[in-house]
């Protein structure tokens, strides 16, 4: 706010040094519009020989063309003279008439030839009226009215009752932006339709309430800034801040706006069983960003009045060395798109990419971060993940164990059929042990060691609950070897 009204103020110091530099005798299109705008001008006010370039010097001419002078220093805009045509025979190159556009904010603004001379078109006449009760809805003097005393005295190139209209709107402006800035964030914590908001949404909306606010103030000041029929220097300076400040408090509202509605969708995917949905909203928040970040800048570029056409072409040559350039980043890109269509592993998995075992701990637009068992997180980019051969170990519905029991020479076989048959009745009554596909049996006879095969799957898909499980079937067929006085050749090896 204070670096807001700071540059308001400087825009107020400016001057307005206007004297004749280019011809009056509307010969030309450039001679039209300067004898209008110079014949207006402080210091040389004579309405009705700027009238003449409406046609006459009538009453309702002279109002017409005083009107278009409050309309052009209200919103800021000095005619670039040296830049408009002084042909006599000027003609438009799209019309193909005798007629120039000067100002390409407001097309309908036109002056044509008429004879040997040129005047403001008949359309202008019409259009001005309409619009000088859009920038003026109050009326041109409606501040000079609330002052009327003091309206004869000049302080610092501008008129007292200027100034105590600067003071008022300025301070009309901090109570509705801190009004705003109230009804914005009790509005969007109705909207989120929850009885209790937590911290973090509450940081959130507050910070996206408060350039919102500053936008709508922007917009009540540039509504009614013109009423203060500041001189031209001013007026420009102080329209050009309301132009940038605009696009840019949009912008960062709409950027911070992102930010909430990711942490309602948020709270409601962390309600589903799926994580697809919790895949989805990191996403969407970064792609929303990028795209407000590019809405801002082409924004800011057209209230700058910026040749948006020339620009784009200019982009589009240089569009092809840019993707080539970037192709790696625009297949990282392509690659997130098929991770999440695809759906080969979800938020949380553990996966194996290419000898890196982890859990998916992000999927970015660039890259899929897998935190390791080591506490490191792996960066691997997303156009080589969906080439890769995935094994998603967080979509087994078992976990398998598969080992090879080694029993010393001198057992014998009633005693090897025993431990057999009591290791099996153990592992079928553990709770965790799928009944289906469980193997115990005597599979092979090497080096006069017994060896017996060892296959079970433990009905869960949590890592830490097969340790657990695995360690209980372990420590039970110990128990049964020490009871039984079976030893053990070699230790029990895990195959898998």
């Amino acid at each position: 706010m204070r670096q807001l009204y700071l540059l308001i103020f400087i825009g107020l110091y400016a001057g307005n040094c206007f004297g004749q530099l280019f011809p009056v005798d509307q010969k030309s299109p450039q001679s039209t519009l300067y004898k209008h705008y110079y014949y207006l001008s402080d210091g040389n006010y004579h309405p009705a020989i700027a009238a003449q370039c409406f046609g006459s010097s009538t009453k309702e001419d002279q109002e017409l063309a005083i009107w278009l002078r409050q309309i052009l220093d209200g919103k800021g805009l000095v005619p670039k003279f040296a830049q408009f045509p002084t042909e006599d025979d000027y003609t438009d190159s799209i019309s193909s008439k005798h007629e120039f556009h000067p100002f390409p904010r407001y097309p309908a603004i036109s002056v044509e030839k008429k004879g040997s001379r040129w005047y403001f078109s008949a359309g202008t006449k019409e259009y001005i009226p309409e619009l000088h009760q859009q920038i003026f809805p109050f009326g041109a003097g409606w501040l000079m009215k609330l002052f009327p005393v003091q309206g004869s005295k000049v302080v610092l190139g501008l008129k007292t009752w200027q100034w105590f209209g600067v003071a008022f709107l300025l301070l009309t402006g901090l109570i509705v932006h801190k009004l705003f800035t109230w009804i914005i964030e009790r509005v969007t914590r109705r909207l989120i339709q929850s009885t209790s908001v937590s911290k973090e949404f509450r940081i959130a909306i507050h910070r996206m309430a408060i350039p919102l606010s500053y936008l709508f103030l922007v917009l009540l000041l540039d509504w009614l800034f013109p009423s203060l029929l500041l001189p031209t220097g001013p007026s420009r300076l102080v329209n050009l801040v309301f132009r940038i400040m605009e696009p840019v408090f949009l912008t960062v509202a709409l950027y911070r706006l992102a930010d909430v509605v990711a942490l309602m969708l948020q709270r409601r995917a962390s309600k589903t069983e799926t994580s697809l949905d919790d895949q989805l909203v990191p996403l969407f928040r970064k792609f929303i960003k990028v795209v407000l970040v590019i809405f801002g800048i082409v924004y800011l570029l057209h209230n700058l009045d910026f040749n948006l056409t020339a620009l784009i072409a200019g982009v589009s040559i240089g569009g092809l060395a840019l993707a080539l350039a970037a192709q790696d980043t625009i297949k990282n890109m392509f690659g997130s798109l098929m991770i999440f269509v695809d759906k080969p592993f979800h938020i949380g998995d553990l996966v194996t990419l290419e000898g890196v075992t982890g859990e998916v701990e992000e999927v970015g637009f660039r890259s899929t971060r897998i935190r390791t068992a080591g506490s490191s997180i792996v960066s691997i980019p997303n156009g080589k993940v969906v080439d890769m051969i995935i094994d998603n170990l967080g979509g087994r519905r078992y976990r398998r164990f598969l080992t090879h029991l080694t029993i010393a020479p001198g057992t014998t076989p009633e005693q090897l059929e025993t431990f057999i048959n009591q290791v099996r009745e153990m592992i079928t009554a553990h709770p965790m042990v799928k009944q289906e596909g469980l193997e115990v049996t005597l599979h092979d006879i090497s080096n006069n060691n017994l060896i017996i095969y060892l296959n079970m799957h433990f009905a869960t898909s949590i890592f830490s609950e097969e340790l657990r499980s695995r360690q209980e079937v372990l420590l039970n067929i110990l128990h049964i070897a020490k009871a039984l006085e079976i030893n053990f050749a070699t230790p029990p090896i895990a195959l898998r």
